[in-house]
C-alpha cells in the first residue's frame, strides 16, 4: 500500500452504530465489564487506554513500519516517559545540537535522578563511538536537528549502537515518515512531538513513541504511559489522526515552498549564513539525499548584525507570524537564541523558520522588503 493511501486509512473504522465516516471522539473515562469481571471491548479506564488514542497508536505504528506504537500529551511527555524507562546509572549518548527541551529534561531532570549522559557531535561517528559506554543503554539521534538542521546518519549510528548493545531512538517530528523511515534504517525507536507537522494546524498538543519491536525497554514504556497518566487525550488524538490524513499532500508542499525561500536566502547579500539541507553545500546534504525522500519544511537563516538584527527583520515581517513551534500551514518565524536561554547552540543572528503552505511568491516577497537591500 502506497503511503499516501495508508495515511488515509490506516487507524481508520467505521463507527458501528451510526456508520460514520469520521469515528465518534470518546470522551468515556470509564467502561463497563461482564458479569464475569471482564472487558471484551477491550477497555477498562482512559488512562491505560481508550478508542481514539488507540486509533492512533495504530496509525503511527503502520506510518513508521513498526509493530507498536504509544500516544503521549506532549512530545515532552514521550520524551520523559522513554527516560524514566531507564535505570540509574544507565547512560545516554545524545547529540551537542539536539532540541533544548530534551536536553534539559536528560541534563537537568534526569541527571538529578542517576541518568547519566555524553554530550557529542552526532555527525561524527568516531565521537559518538568514543563516548559509549558499557553502560550506554541509548543513542538518542535528531535529524534534521532543531534549529541548526545538522544531519546525522541513522544507518551508521544505529549499526554501530548495537555493537554495544544500545538502543537506537530517532526524532523524527522534522522529517516525519513521509519523508524519512528511521525503523527502515535500523533505528529501534522514534519519537514525534505530534504538536508539529502529524497535527499540522497548531491546535494540538501532543506526543508519540514508535517501536521497531516489543522489547524489555518497550514494555517498560508502555507501563509508563499507563501508570504515569501522560497519555493522549480522545480529542487530541482524534485531532492529530485528522492532522495525518493529509499529511502527505502537506509535506510536498512545505518541502516545496521551503526550497525555493532557501534558494532565495542562499543568494541575498543581508543572509550571512543559511542551514537547509537541501542545499547542495550543506554540510549533510549527502546523508540526508540519501536518507530521506525530501529534506522538509524547516529552515534557518543568519543574518549580518547579530540579535538586533534578527529582531528587527522578524519585526517588519507581515505574512510570517513570529511564534514558536512550527509544522502549521502558517509560515512561522522566531529568534531561538532568545527562546533557548544562556545554553542555547544558536546564533545571534538566528531565525528560525517554519515554512507554511501560502503561495512562495509572498513569502519571498515578504521576506524581501524585511531584509532590505542588504
Amino acid at each position: 500500500m502506497k503511503f499516501e493511501t495508508l495515511a488515509i486509512h490506516a487507524g481508520r473504522r467505521i463507527e458501528s452504530a451510526s456508520g460514520g465516516v469520521a469515528a465518534a471522539i470518546h470522551l468515556a473515562t470509564t467502561f463497563e465489564r461482564e458479569e464475569d469481571g471482564s472487558y471484551p471491548r477491550g477497555f477498562a479506564y482512559a488512562r491505560e487506554s481508550q478508542p481514539n488514542r488507540g486509533d492512533l497508536e495504530r496509525a503511527l505504528a503502520a506510518l513508521e513500519g513498526g509493530t507498536e506504537a504509544a500516544a503521549f500529551a506532549t512530545g515532552s511527555a514521550a520524551t520523559a516517559a522513554l527516560f524514566q524507562a531507564l535505570a540509574p546509572g544507565d547512560h545516554v549518548v545524545v547529540a551537542d545540537d539536539v532540541f533544548y527541551g530534551t536536553r534539559n529534561l536528560l541534563l537537568e531532570t534526569f541527571g538529578r535522578w542517576g541518568l547519566e549522559a555524553s554530550v557529542v557531535r552526532m555527525n561524527e561517528i568516531a565521537e559518538v563511538e568514543k563516548a559509549l559506554r558499557r553502560e550506554t543503554r541509548l543513542v538518542w539521534i535528531e535529524t534534521p536537528s532543531n534549529p541548526l538542521l545538522g544531519i546525522a546518519d541513522v544507518a551508521a549510528l544505529a549499526a554501530l549502537a548495537r555493537t554495544h548493545g544500545a538502543a537506537t531512538l530517532v526524532d523524527n517530528t522534522w522529517a516525519t515518515p513521509v519523508l524519512q523511515r528511521p525503523l527502515d534504517l535500523g533505528a529501534d525507536l522514534v519519537l514525534h512531538s505530534t504538536t508539529k507537522y502529524l497535527g499540522g494546524h497548531c491546535d494540538v498538543l501532543g506526543g508519540a513513541l514508535v517501536a521497531r519491536e516489543e522489547s524489555e525497554l518497550w514494555q517498560r514504556v508502555r507501563r509508563i504511559q499507563a501508570t504515569a497518566g501522560a497519555g493522549a487525550s480522545a480529542f487530541d488524538s482524534w485531532l492529530v489522526l485528522r492532522g495525518v490524513r493529509t499529511l502527505p499532500a502537506r509535506m510536498r508542499a512545505h518541502g516545496e515552498n521551503a526550497l525555493v525561500l532557501a534558494e532565495f536566502l542562499a543568494r541575498h547579500p543581508a543572509v550571512l549564513r543559511i542551514y537547509f539541507p537541501g542545499l547542495a553545500d550543506h554540510p549533510g546534504h549527502e546523508i540526508a539525499a540519501r536518507q530521506m525522500s525530501g529534506f522538509g519544511g524547516m529552515l534557518s537563516f543568519e543574518v549580518q548584525g547579530g540579535r538586533a538584527r534578527a529582531f528587527e527583520v522578524a519585526a517588519k515581517l507581515r505574512i510570517f507570524t513570529r511564534a514558536t513551534s512550527l509544522g502549521g500551514v502558517e509560515s512561522l518565524i522566531e529568534h531561538r537564541a532568545s527562546v533557548e536561554g544562556p545554553h542555547t547552540r544558536a546564533p545571534e543572528g538566528l531565525l528560525r523558520v517554519s515554512v507554511g503552505l501560502e503561495h512562495p511568491d509572498d513569502l519571498i516577497e515578504d521576506l524581501a522588503q524585511a531584509l532590505g537591500a542588504g
